[in-house]
């Protein structure tokens, strides 16, 4: 459902937060925001700077807002334009996140955005307390990418 708000799932060795929002823009208004490092942190307020270029195979360093002592390098593993991208952090099987952007159009001219992480690994289970609740970033970021690309 692309209602904008975030749902979670935990186990033991994987925890998921995921987001979708119907966006009355192209798939391609939405892969240019996604896609523009130097004005990916003027869109949106969960990011404090983003460095680097998106594409395949780059690394990026992302800083958020909910964790800013700490800068992400992220390595840009699948990117398929206009459709699907995906980011990864850490390594398998220790403890790896891996953030995966899908675009899906519609008939009506909307597109459905949706992003979902995925943490997995041995040290999920040490750490996972001391990680922040990232429902309400995903849900700024899907509000913040729909306000953007719709031109409000």
């Amino acid at each position: 459902m692309a209602d904008g708000k975030a749902s979670k799932s935990k186990s033991l060795f994987r925890m998921e937060c995921a987001v979708s929002v119907s966006i009355k823009a192209s798939p391609e208004t939405i892969w240019r925001l996604l896609t523009d490092s130097r004005e990916f942190a003027r869109w949106n307020s969960s990011v404090v700077s983003l460095d680097g270029r998106i594409a395949l195979g780059e690394t990026i360093q992302l800083k958020v807002d909910y964790a800013p002592s700490r800068t992400f390098k992220l390595r840009v593993s699948e990117f398929v334009p206009n459709a699907r991208m995906v980011w990864r952090d850490g390594s398998a099987p220790m403890f790896q996140g891996v953030r995966t952007y899908t675009l899906t159009p519609r008939g009506d001219g909307s597109t459905e955005f949706s992003m979902v992480e995925v943490l997995s690994g041995l040290l999920l289970p040490m750490i996972g307390g001391s990680l922040p609740d990232f429902a309400p970033p995903f849900e700024r970021y899907a509000a913040d990418l729909k306000k953007a690309a719709e031109g409000r």
